[in-house]
Parts: C-alpha cells; structure tokens; sequence
C-alpha cells in the first residue's frame, strides 16, 4: 500500500513548482520529514551548511547572483535563532529568501513544558528579523501559507519571509491541492510612474549642463537605459551594492567612489547642476552619516515612496520602476540634451585623477585591484566580507562588469562573505567565484570551509591575514588614542588549514605576487586558498574617516 500525501509531500513538490534547484541547510528534529520528503524526490540539490548562520548567508548569495529566490530550512528554537543574522542581512539586500523551519508539536508549543527546542514566540523572532512571518495551524492551510509566503518575498520591496510548520504537521495526510498543477510564481509588474513626474523629471533633465546619475540596487535591471544617458552625456556614481549595473569599465562611470572621503569627487559635485539618484537609500553607511557633500540639487526615482527624502533633499521625486522611469527619459529625450560640450572630457579625467588618487592612499595594497582584475574572468563572481581590504581597493578599485557579480555584507556585518559567496558559488552559470576575507571574519566562517570542499566548488578564498582586526585598530587609534586592545586574534596556520581540508595553496608575502598567485589558484579545478600575509606585506593605511580625506588641488571647471 502507497504512503499518504503529506504536507511534507506538498512542500516538495510547491519548490519544485517554485523553479527550486538548490537549497540551503541544517537537517534536524524538527525537519526531518520535509527534508525527507525533497530528498525522496530528489530533484532538488540540498547543500548542508556546518551552521544555519552560514546557510542562511548561502540563500541570500543564491538569491543575489541568481536573481531566483534563495531557499533555507533550519531546525526549530536555537537552529532558526542562529539563522537570524542571516535574515537579517537578506533584509538589508532585498534578497528574496523563503525560510522554513520546523516548530514542536502544536499540542506542546509555546507552552512553557520544556519539549525540544522550544522557545518563546518563534514566530515574533522571525518576523522582526524578516520581512513576514507565517504559522502553520493545520493541514489544509500549509498550501494558501506556502503561497503567500513567497508573494511576500518577491514582492516590492523584496526580502525574506519565513514559514514555520510543526512537525505533526508535517507528517499530516492532506489531499493534494489541485492549484499545484497550475501554481507558478507571481508576477509583480514593474510600477509605472505618473505622467505628471515624468514630466516634471524631464523638464529638468532637459536643461541640465552637468548632469550625473547616482545608482543603487534598485537600478539593477536598469543597466540599458542608463547606459543610453552616459553615452548622451550624464556621468555616474554607484552605491557599493549598486556595482556593475553599467560596468564599471565605461569612462562616464565612477563606479562605488561615490565621494564620501573623496575631496575630488566632493569638488566635482559642487559643479554638477543635477544628480538622479536612482534606487538608491543614499545610506548613512556611505555618505558619512549624511555629511558627505552631494550636488544640492537632486532627484530621487524609487519604488518605495518612502525613499522621497529620507536622507538628503530633493527637489523631486518619480515613485516608479528604476528601468521603466529611465526608459521613459531616455525615449522623451530623444538624445537632445543641453549637456555642456566639455563635460565628458572633465569627467574622463576626473575618473582617471580619482582612481590615482585612491591607489596611491593605499601604500603597499595599491596595485591588487589591477593585479587581481587582469587575471580574474570578466564574469567572475567578487564576494568579500567587510574587512579592510575590501572596505578600500575590493569595493572601490576593482572594477565590476555585471550587478549579479557584486556580493558583500550590506549590512556590513563581519564574517559573512564567505558563506553569501558559497550561495553565490551553486548559483545556474559557469562562473569562477572570488572570496576575499580577513582573518577575523575567516574566524567566524571557517567552518563552512567544508561546505566548500564537499560541494567541491570552484570557489577561491583569499584570507587576507593581519593577525587581528586591523579596522578596529584604526578606529582605536582615532577614537582612543591609539589604545589598541581586544583586537589580535590567535589564528591556525592557513597552511596547515588548507592542507587539513585538501585545498591547493598559496601564500603572498610581496606586494607583487599577489596576482601571479590568485592567477595558479584560478587555474586549478576545485577550491583553492590564497593568504595575504599583511605582516610581511605591510600594514594597511586608514581609510577615511579613519584616516584622512584622499585630497588634491581642487577641481577647477575647464573653460
């Protein structure tokens, strides 16, 4: 005699319905039977994460570089808590990231009786760490839930929604819902933008001599008709998580130096006549709490109306779709534009003074984004962690091609790049993935080393290794008068790590070998780690507003 459908049985196969190809994890009690349920059907690739923290990470990752919504399940009580600041960055990034979780039976739950794992108000914890936050009470809702869980996620703005099902539930016959033959997912249409703000944006449009646009992750799918405005004249900057929309090789985009701690760029704004600042928050993270000097005179397109004015002023605002809104400017616009002859020469040479300018700040880190760019495939994925390298040439220098290529902490969140990019990493493509990640965060994640040696990933790791945690001792040294304590870390020998785990190595002791090395770790099939040795490469400068402001003589507009 068959087994009964259960709603295990329906939960497989909805992911299956929902395109699902990989998964993210930690089996336990309290999931057994859905976890069960995937693997008898076995379509759908569970990768096992060493902690729900890091799988947490994995899913949003997926999520970003596969533009699919990333997939989690953890056990119940402390395995959903560890999950937490994984939702949280998910958040941070829009990232749509469905989160199931098991939940003790419903006749013990949330009771106080002291069965397995339980915890008070799971769900509250879920939803202030996410976007929603939905319980199974019976069988016959889980369908209805399911599907309003993922509306949740992939809608405007996106983000992650967990779903909690007690295990009763779970093992509970249900019949099968006859929408699952028809279920696919919901299509939010891109928001249209009134005629009036249209109207108004393109009258001022119209008569700006020194425009630039400013791009967030909100523009993401925006990349062809803001490339129609930089090849009509406008310059650009990005948001750090707004890389690669256009890429960042084009002469009229700056790319993420986007003038916070740049007195070159801070100059050049004061001759801009107006910024469209495109979905983006204009976040405090990297305008200095808002100190940061923009052009006075902006205009804001978003999705979210909140956005209008939530930071900086603006004499504007367009609630609408980034691409749809630019694709209408562009189409009204029709390429005729006041935009002052000489203003693509300046802003040629501007990039090319600012870029200099951050180089030389770097002492003896200068050279890596050129090394590291000239051996990496165009399309390779840049994931890193917020450490003091990426926080200067890894967000700034190394240019980026492609939005879905662009994985760090949003949030800025130490130790998790390793885990987004592992997600990144089993996105659908052939990409070779890049993880660059200081000690102190490698501390946090080296654990999920094994993940990436048991999926046998084509992944990279560089760990660039201080001893300690080098940001916090520039910020000890401006904030307490250089009283650096707390802040060096006993780590193993990479080495003898990798050696451990079976990983090809490398070690980079001279400024100058660092590409030659990541270029050998490129080439070999599988894993491969990659040290820093900052100790014998030399200390890294502060970075502002840790260290002084990157100056030169101020910008003097060309006649």
């Amino acid at each position: 005699m068959s087994s009964p459908y259960t709603v295990s049985d329906l939960i497989a196969e909805f992911l299956e319905r929902c395109d699902a190809d990989t998964i993210f994890g930690i089996v336990s009690v309290h999931n057994i039977p859905m976890l069960d349920a995937i693997g008898r059907s076995n379509r759908i690739r569970f990768v096992m994460a060493r902690g729900e923290l890091g799988a947490s990470h994995m899913a949003d990752g997926y999520a970003r570089a596969s533009g699919k919504m990333g997939i989690l399940f953890t056990s119940t009580g402390p395995g959903a808590a560890n999950a937490v600041g994984g939702l949280v960055e998910a958040r941070f990034a829009s990232s749509p990231v469905l989160h199931i979780t098991g939940q003790t039976a419903t006749k013990f739950a949330e009771r106080g009786m002291g069965t397995v794992h339980d915890i008070p108000d799971q769900r509250g914890l879920m939803a202030a760490a996410g976007k929603s936050a939905y319980t199974a009470r019976n069988a016959a809702d889980v369908f209805a839930i399911l599907r309003q869980a993922v509306a949740d996620a992939l809608s405007v703005p996106q983000g992650p929604v967990t779903i909690e099902v007690p295990t009763d539930i779970q093992r509970s016959p249900v019949p099968r819902p006859a929408g699952l033959d028809h279920y696919t997912l919901p299509n939010f249409p891109p928001l249209h933008p009134s005629e009036a703000e249209v109207d108004a944006l393109v009258r001022h449009v119209a008569l700006a001599k020194r425009p630039m646009l400013w791009l967030g992750r909100g523009a993401m799918h925006a990349g062809e008709p803001a490339r129609a405005l930089l090849d009509a004249g406008f310059g650009m900057v990005t948001s750090w998580a707004g890389r690669g929309v256009v890429p960042e090789d084009h002469p009229m985009n700056l790319g993420a130096l986007n003038g916070g701690g740049n007195a070159i760029i801070e100059d050049f704004y004061e001759t801009v006549d107006l910024m469209l600042v495109v979905g983006s928050r204009l976040r405090g993270h990297e305008t200095q709490d808002f100190s940061a000097a923009l052009p006075k005179r902006l205009l804001q397109i978003d999705a979210d109306p909140r956005a209008d004015g939530r930071t900086y002023p603006n004499i504007g605002f367009v609630h609408g779709d980034a691409r749809l809104v630019l694709e209408e400017l562009v189409m009204r616009l029709g390429g005729r534009t006041a935009v002052e002859a000489g203003f693509r020469g300046e802003f040629v040479k501007l990039k090319d003074r600012a870029r200099a300018a951050f180089k030389a700040s770097l002492g003896p880190y200068g050279t890596f984004a050129d090394q590291l760019r000239a051996v990496m495939p165009r399309d390779a994925i840049w994931a890193r962690d917020v450490t003091i390298n990426n926080s200067t040439w890894g967000n700034r220098l190394l240019q980026l091609y492609d939005p879905t290529t662009n994985i760090y902490p949003i949030g800025a969140g130490i130790g998790q790049g390793m885990c987004l990019g592992i997600g990144a990493a089993l996105s659908p493509g052939d990409r070779k993935t890049v993880v660059l990640i200081g000690d102190g965060g490698f501390a946090l994640s080296i654990a999920e080393l094994w993940t990436i040696v048991q999926e046998r990933l084509e992944v990279v790791v560089i760990v660039a290794n201080d001893g300690g945690y080098g940001v916090i001792r520039h910020i000890q040294d401006k904030a307490v008068g250089g009283r650096r304590r707390f802040d060096t870390l006993l780590s193993p020998d990479l080495a003898e790590l990798a050696r451990l785990a079976g990983l090809p190595f490398w070690r980079v002791s001279e400024p100058g070998n660092f590409g030659a090395a990541v270029s050998e770790a490129m080439a070999v099939q599988g894993p491969t780690i990659v040290e820093i040795d900052m100790r014998a490469v030399g200390e890294h400068p502060p970075y502002f507003p840790y260290g002084s402001k990157i100056s030169a003589a101020p910008f003097q507009q060309e006649v």
